[in-house]
């Protein structure tokens, strides 16, 4: 079956790379039993792929159970996926079976598997394992034959770290990858996504469709979209049902988009180059802002020793050895905590000294250098951890490997 049949088939819409490459390893490990990890945001779609695994696979004639473990309570999480026997805790009056024996020779698909509590996670992690699992409340071991498919908006590894997921289920779950890129990583489908849902609301509702001017798309374009396709889905039907004119313009449709609230990082994300010339210009403000800053304080500090107010103001006669010291070295420790690359030592300075015998020394401002410098440290910091090092500087997970690659800075 090719690509785009596929997207027809489950109602995918899109031709981003990302999306496609998603498609394209789902396809390829459907026929196999090898349990599948789906990471991405929420409300990018993960769902869309379990059944696309399943149903590219042998066995898409057993059972399909798709389980949400954040909206199961932690006290019957266990009995819902392992089921139980009569009388094994208060209110179970007979037994039950549970998911993994209802869907042997199956597939289950483990939304929010993160949320899982570690009791469960060292139950299934036998299951993946063996293929075994014991009923709560019962001594006998029973077997099944299941897939196991987990999705998460979780960072993983953040969680590990945090004790709250085991190490040993993420590398057992995480067989095979596959990242559901956001909203904002396929921008070329965002028109695309809302024509179409434009579409289907006006048949349901049954009146025109809505459209946007040349304005109002630009502004959809550029809009951060913190839920992605569900997000984009909603304000879509909002402004269907709510708004009676059938052309919107960017002015109506700003009135949907509530203001995003998380980091608004000064990038362009129109494409991959643009977003790195506006990183590179985000250095080059902040280093030579640093060096003004350093010039002023410098500035104040040799005033101060010859003599002068703020500013090179005169002040009178020179102020006393004692008031002069304290006051440099208020200035320095001044400079020290803001982490400006300056240091000077009172006592290396006269009073009297021509301060045109003291030469600035400015250090080198190598952009290249400085990159590679704050890229070195955030890969310490984060013991090689990328994906925490990328969101430390504010780029990228792609572009930190692609400058990772282009600086030689491979462990």
């Amino acid at each position: 079956m090719d690509l785009q049949s596929i997207k027809n088939r489950f109602g995918i819409i899109g031709n981003s790379p990302l999306l496609e490459r998603a498609i394209d390893i789902a396809t390829q490990v459907a026929p196999t039993d090898l349990s599948v990890l789906i990471t991405g945001e929420s409300g990018t779609g993960k769902e869309v792929f379990p059944q696309i695994i399943h149903q590219l696979s042998a066995r898409k004639h057993g059972p399909y159970i798709a389980v949400n473990c954040g909206a199961i309570p932690e006290g019957t999480i266990d009995s819902e996926l392992f089921g139980h026997e009569k009388g094994s805790f208060t209110g179970a009056h007979e037994a039950r079976k549970g998911y993994f024996e209802v869907a042997d020779g199956g597939t289950i698909f483990m939304d929010e598997v993160a949320e899982m509590p570690l009791a469960t996670q060292a139950r299934l992690l036998r299951v993946l394992e063996t293929g075994e699992f014991i009923k709560v409340g019962s001594s006998k071991t029973q077997k099944t034959n299941v897939r196991v498919v987990a999705a998460t908006n979780v960072n993983l590894s953040d969680a590990i770290s945090k004790g709250k997921f085991r190490e040993d289920l993420y590398y057992r779950l995480n067989t095979v990858p596959i990242i559901v890129p956001s909203l904002r990583d396929r921008k070329d489908d965002i028109p695309l996504l809302f024509r179409k849902f434009a579409a289907d609301f006006a048949s349901k509702y049954r009146m025109p469709s809505v459209k946007l001017n040349p304005e109002a798309e630009k502004l959809l374009l550029n809009y951060y979209w913190q839920g992605n396709v569900r997000q984009l889905k909603n304000t879509t039907e909002q402004v269907s049902i709510i708004e009676k004119s059938r052309d919107i313009n960017a002015e109506v449709l700003q009135k949907y988009l509530p203001e995003h609230s998380g980091s608004k990082l000064p990038m362009i994300f129109k494409g991959e180059n643009e977003g790195e010339l506006s990183e590179r210009e985000l250095l080059y403000k902040v280093l030579f802002d640093m060096r003004k800053d350093v010039g002023d304080l410098k500035r104040i500090v040799f005033g101060i020793l010859k003599g002068t107010g703020d500013g090179g103001r005169e002040t009178g006669e020179f102020a006393p050895s004692s008031f002069h010291e304290k006051t440099v070295d208020t200035e320095l420790q001044k400079t020290e905590n803001s982490g400006l690359p300056l240091v000077i030592r009172p006592s290396t300075i006269s009073p009297h000294e021509d301060i045109q015998t003291h030469e600035e020394v400015q250090e080198p401002l190598s952009i290249e250098d400085k990159e590679i410098e704050m890229i070195k440290n955030a890969l310490q910091k984060y013991k090689g951890r990328r994906n925490r090092a990328a969101k430390e500087l504010g780029i990228s997970e792609r572009t930190l490997y692609r400058k990772i690659t282009r600086y030689g800075l491979e462990e």
